[in-house]
């Protein structure tokens, strides 16, 4: 159960000020989870060559060609970012650009064999440190928390 630290007085699954501190403490939560993620991340991605960022626009390519715009708003990136990091990867070897049909400024870009590779390698190398990291976690806990988190990204319209 989410505590938020305070007491509104009321502890009904409907009142409105209860569901708005918990919904405070959760993304407080989820920042810090980020964050945390984000520096154990940077040093796995670091020790195998690659940048946080390039792994993290590998992934999204894994799924299929993408634009940028599509890349950027799914890691909530500026297109910027994502131009620079998807042109280090077309210059490593790790995706390639290709027109779009449907729009022909916006390049799609796709993981190359290469690509996929390195994202593999980079999955199995820290999944293992990863389950182990969350042991204390059961993998139903884990499969609900995420459900929750989707069902609060859908409703504030994101998901």
């Amino acid at each position: 159960m989410l505590s938020s630290g305070t007491s509104s007085g009321s502890s009904g699954t409907d009142d409105p000020s209860a569901k708005a501190q918990a919904y405070r403490a959760l993304i407080a939560d989820v920042y810090e989870l980020a964050a945390v993620s984000r520096r154990i991340s940077e040093a796995d991605a670091a020790a195998r060559g690659v940048t946080v960022a390039q792994w993290h626009v590998l992934s999204v390519l894994s799924g299929g060609d993408a634009t940028v715009p599509d890349i950027a708003s799914r890691l909530g990136l500026t297109r910027q970012a994502v131009q620079r990091v998807a042109g280090e990867l077309v210059q490593a070897g790790l995706a390639a650009r290709h027109g779009n049909p449907e729009h022909a400024r916006s390049s799609l870009y796709r993981a190359t064999e290469a690509g996929l590779g390195r994202l593999e390698q980079l999955v199995a190398d820290t999944d293992a440190p990863r389950a182990e990291a969350v042991s204390a976690v059961s993998l139903d806990e884990l499969r609900t928390a995420r459900n929750a988190l989707r069902a609060v990204l859908t409703g504030l319209g994101g998901g």
